[in-house]
């Protein structure tokens, strides 16, 4: 179980760096402007992903959020990332741009299992 617990706070805290960057970054580099404009989305989308990023982060790492709100968060997170992979793929992007959300999906996909072990989430 110690084992579990360790290896749950060691990925959803790497993912969790992660997400926080991505939204930094969303929010002050300004080629992400352009970014999200080569994409097709509007700069305000931008913004409020950005901020979804931050509350997702949140509810994943303070303990005392109900399990419901958490399962919404892992969702929110995994559509974020699908999509973002459908989008790059669709604009042509170069093949890591595609791949990477993917391999973000695989260490959200080892938090929620070591979530799932380790609070026991039915």
């Amino acid at each position: 179980m110690k084992k579990d617990k360790i290896i749950y706070w060691s990925i959803t805290g790497v993912f969790s760096l992660f997400m926080l960057f991505s939204a930094y970054n969303y929010l002050t580099a300004p080629e992400m402007r352009l970014a999200f404009e080569h994409l097709g989305f509007p700069d305000y989308f931008r913004i409020e992903l950005a901020v979804a990023k931050i509350l997702g982060v949140l509810i994943l790492l303070i303990p005392f959020v109900s399990r419901d709100f958490k399962l919404i968060a892992y969702a929110g997170f995994a559509l974020n990332l699908i999509s973002a992979t459908i989008a790059h793929g669709a604009s042509a992007d170069p093949t890591q741009a595609v791949v990477m959300p993917l391999v973000f999906l695989a260490v959200l996909a080892t938090s929620y299992l070591y979530y799932r072990r380790t609070y026991k989430v039915a």
